[in-house]
């Protein structure tokens, strides 16, 4: 066999290393398809991972500018409200002269006078549904007086539409209509101009400072005033820092 020319075994070379890199094509690409596909997943788990950091951050801290969930789907952990127990520190709210007969609201509050539209008349059923508030300075809970808008007399006494029995924070709506005689809903504002005290976005009874929300857990973003007062409904305020984490109570049965 005569030996191939020098040209001849350049082109054989040729040919065989464009059959070479025809036969690694598939497999370059096959190669870089599973590379794409790990850089995706590392960055996926990445991505995973710095959320849940700054979700558990954002526990820590208790930042309410994102809603915590409402408890009112489900209070599997919720504790049980007992009618007449006492909820919180118990605190000098500034009262009136008990000779007086007033037993919790302030002279500025209810003392047989109609309130904001609202009489103070013999024990209305028509009407009936209980709300909770729960009221916190400086993380401590603090105790809702029993006994607001309850005036007794010697005639026997009368109450106001929205009242407290007990220092348990329930807020029992016994009223004749399903509405605010001004229209609308009863209101926390109302409660509290009944109970005589000062209710803003930056004062809480008479402690002074922005004054955080919150209804059924989440977050309330508007006048404290407005919250209404509905059946079952979880109403936190708090003043101060650190912020508490808003509790959940389950309502006694019957309620």
């Amino acid at each position: 066999m005569e030996p191939t020319s020098r040209a001849q075994r350049r082109r054989n070379a040729r040919n065989s290393n464009s059959s070479a890199h025809k036969e690694r094509g598939p497999l370059r690409a096959l190669y870089l398809a599973i590379a794409i596909v790990l850089a995706l997943v590392f960055a996926g788990f990445g991505v995973s991972n710095w959320l849940q950091n700054r979700a558990q951050q954002r526990a820590v801290a208790f930042d309410v500018s994102t809603p915590t969930p409402g408890p009112s789907a489900g209070r599997r952990n919720a504790t049980r409200l007992r009618d007449g127990e006492s909820l919180g520190l118990a605190t000098a709210f500034p009262r009136a002269d008990l000779q007086h007969g007033i037993a919790a609201d302030t002279s500025l509050g209810g003392r047989g006078a109609a309130i904001d539209g609202i009489p103070c008349q013999a024990e209305m059923v028509r009407i009936h549904v209980h709300s909770h508030l729960a009221l916190y300075v400086n993380g401590k809970q603090i105790q809702v007086p029993g006994a607001i808008g309850i005036v007794p007399t010697p005639q026997g006494g009368c109450l106001y539409w929205l009242h407290t029995h007990g220092p348990d924070g329930i807020i029992h709506v016994e009223a004749v209509t399903p509405d605010a005689p001004q229209g609308g809903h009863y209101t926390l504002g109302m409660f509290f101009d009944i109970w005589g005290m000062p209710l803003s976005a930056g004062q809480m009874g008479p402690f002074k400072g922005k004054v955080t929300g919150f209804v059924d857990g989440a977050h309330y973003t508007g006048d404290p005033r407005g919250i209404p007062l509905r059946a079952h409904e979880l109403i936190t305020l708090e003043v101060g820092r650190p912020l508490a984490q808003p509790p959940i109570y389950a309502f006694p049965p019957g309620d």
